[in-house]
């Protein structure tokens, strides 16, 4: 190759990972909120007694938070957020019920810049849940004074699919679950698609933040063999109907076409050993197939993109152990293990993924697995170890009674050296390490304070930085 062409390559790989990166930032920014959002919904979701004729309950609360976190480059971006969430609940004789729950919320960027590019705004109203709820064996109590031994419960609308360990399937979806139960199996079978909003595990599509629409279809098998043991099986499949737009790069030189259509078979168990000992396993293997990379990683030039076969695995095993204690202490320890692919430039995306004429063996799905607060990297080709511990100190204190402590620590390493990840890194494996600190703080019945705080040491295989990336959050949760 003749040196002007390879100066050229050079010059076009380094505007690729630029863009790239903006790219990370923003994908990396929308799971960590998502994370803490979750956290404080879980918080503040009243349980509603079922035993009288007609409840109605409604209220809500309001979250304050505050969050520094160190992108990439090493600048820190400091962002105040304020939540406001409204929900109303529709309960008739336990046999039907509705549930409607909203929020928005207001970003305040230090400098006005912010990651995902909308500065200082106003997040437009939002029905974050929407649901009814239709429970058969209530209902013939309720109205016919009969017992039946199974039961079917149907629940429709937009609401949180999350499966087993939430290793594949932890989604917001328009859609209908029926459950299906009689003596110890459950069936649950679900269709459903994403909602608009939704972050697309593709952050080099156009209006991937913006606009996903990807269809789920699935079944989900459950036994209780004892009081301690419930394993399960499910297969799910995904269909890609986001929008056809093209991605143009290169001054018109490259065009990318999207589509990735997924499926999935797992299985596992959750329960115990015990008193003391908590488990919970689940292995899952990826089929399906996608559009290959759109260009030549070594000259940039277009290259045609065809359909290849997806061939990947995942699991997630994990070990709590529970002292008993009035503190309620418990230890714990996770493995995470995800399959990549060594020609893909990138572990989520079709510009600059699977390489024409290879399987790709990058797993890829749409669960929500802990990995981290500070690195907090799509999970694709990744071995993740984390153990933790958490307890209630102050048991018997009236103000600290409620407030837990934990911390969590991480070692990262890439599952297949040559491969990649959702960042620049070289060949090598050990990706770093990460401890993550948190307290949960119930002051009162309505008022919840949540910190966390998380850095993480790049190992020799990050090819970016060296520097130690910082996260805080902070969030005082009021509850009326």
């Amino acid at each position: 190759m003749n040196r002007p062409v390879v100066i050229w390559a050079a010059l076009w790989m380094a505007s690729l990972a630029v863009t790239l990166e903006a790219q990370v930032e923003v994908e990396r920014f929308q799971r960590q909120m998502e994370e803490i959002q979750r956290e404080q919904r879980t918080l503040i979701d009243p349980d509603v007694p079922v035993d009288q004729r007609t409840l109605i309950d409604y209220g809500g609360f309001v979250s304050f938070n505050f969050l520094a976190i160190d992108d990439i480059d090493q600048k820190t971006n400091i962002l105040r957020q304020t939540d406001l969430n409204g929900y109303l609940r529709v309960n008739l004789d336990g046999a039907h019920e509705f549930f409607l729950r909203a929020r928005t919320s207001y970003r305040d960027w230090n400098s006005d810049v912010a990651i995902d590019n909308q500065g200082d705004d106003w997040v437009e109203p939002t029905l974050d849940r929407g649901t009814y709820r239709f429970d058969l064996q209530r209902y013939m109590a309720a109205y016919e004074g009969e017992i039946i031994p199974g039961n079917i419960v149907i629940q429709g609308g937009r609401q949180l699919v999350h499966w087993a360990n939430g290793l594949t399937l932890s989604y917001e979806v328009d859609g209908a679950i029926v459950r299906f139960s009689h003596n110890k199996v459950g069936l649950d079978v679900m269709a459903g698609i994403t909602r608009d909003s939704s972050t697309d595990i593709d952050s080099s599509r156009p209006r991937f933040s913006s606009e996903t629409n990807r269809n789920f279809y699935g079944g989900l098998l459950t036994f209780q063999v004892d009081a301690r043991h419930r394993p399960f099986a499910y297969g799910i499949v995904q269909r890609d109907n986001n929008p056809s737009d093209s991605l143009v790069s290169s001054g018109g030189a490259i065009t990318t076409e999207f589509e990735y259509n997924s499926s999935y078979i797992g299985f596992g168990s959750l329960g115990s050993f015990g008193d003391r000992l908590v488990y919970g396993l689940e292995f899952v293997f990826q089929g399906g197939d996608n559009l290959t990379n759109s260009f030549n990683p070594t000259t940039g030039a277009n290259v045609p993109q065809v359909t290849e076969d997806i061939q990947a695995f995942a699991m997630d095993l994990r070990l709590d152990y529970l002292f008993g204690d009035d503190s309620r202490t418990r230890v714990g320890v996770e493995l995470l293990y995800a399959t990549g692919d060594e020609d893909r430039l990138h572990s989520t995306n079709t510009f600059g993924g699977n390489r024409a004429g290879t399987k790709d063996h990058g797993f890829n799905a749409f669960g929500l697995v802990n990995t981290g607060l500070a690195f907090n990297p799509a999970f694709s080709n990744l071995l993740i170890v984390r153990t933790g511990a958490s307890s209630f100190p102050f048991p018997n204190s009236a103000l600290f009674g409620r407030m837990q402590v934990g911390v969590d620590v991480f070692v990262f390493n890439k599952a297949e050296s040559g491969g990649p990840i959702d960042e620049v890194t070289t060949d090598g494996t050990y990706l770093g390490w990460e401890p993550d600190f948190y307290i949960n703080w119930q002051l009162t019945s309505d008022v919840s304070w949540a910190i966390r705080y998380g850095v993480f040491f790049p190992g020799d295989t990050i090819d970016v930085d060296h520097d130690a990336r910082h996260f805080f959050f902070s969030g005082l949760t009021v509850a009326f």
